[in-house]
């Protein structure tokens, strides 16, 4: 995800990550999702603290829970380097089960180049 899209108050990009693992869930299908977070939706994998202090905010990281449900569905999540770099984030920063890449740009292409297909929403 590289950029904000809401409907209501639920980020577009993390409905449709839901949607489509219980989708795959409900047809038995085989489904290898990865998740590249970048940019300015990076925010969404922080810890509570990390979020609170970066979205000027008191109430903990509203997104927590549907990123650790799609962890514990097989989602791999991951955070770009570069924009934790950008924001002076550090490994301690982000949500339980996030790893970091080295870049999303090369992330995404690796990933293409694996056979994955770009969604978009």
């Amino acid at each position: 995800m590289d950029h904000v899209a809401f409907s209501g108050d639920m980020p577009v990009g993390l409905k449709h990550m839901g949607l489509v693992v219980e989708r795959f869930k409900q047809t038995g299908g085989q489904l290898s999702l990865v998740a590249v977070f970048h940019g300015d939706v990076g925010y969404m994998l922080l810890n509570d603290e990390a979020y609170n202090s970066n979205r000027k905010t008191k109430t903990g990281n509203p997104y927590k829970g549907l990123i650790d449900n799609l962890i514990k569905q097989g989602t791999q999540i991951e955070e770009c380097a570069i924009t934790m770099k950008g924001n002076a984030w550090g490994n301690e920063n982000l949500l339980p089960g996030v790893k970091v890449n080295t870049g999303a740009v090369g992330r995404i292409v690796q990933l293409a180049q694996d056979g994955y297909v770009m969604i978009q929403p």
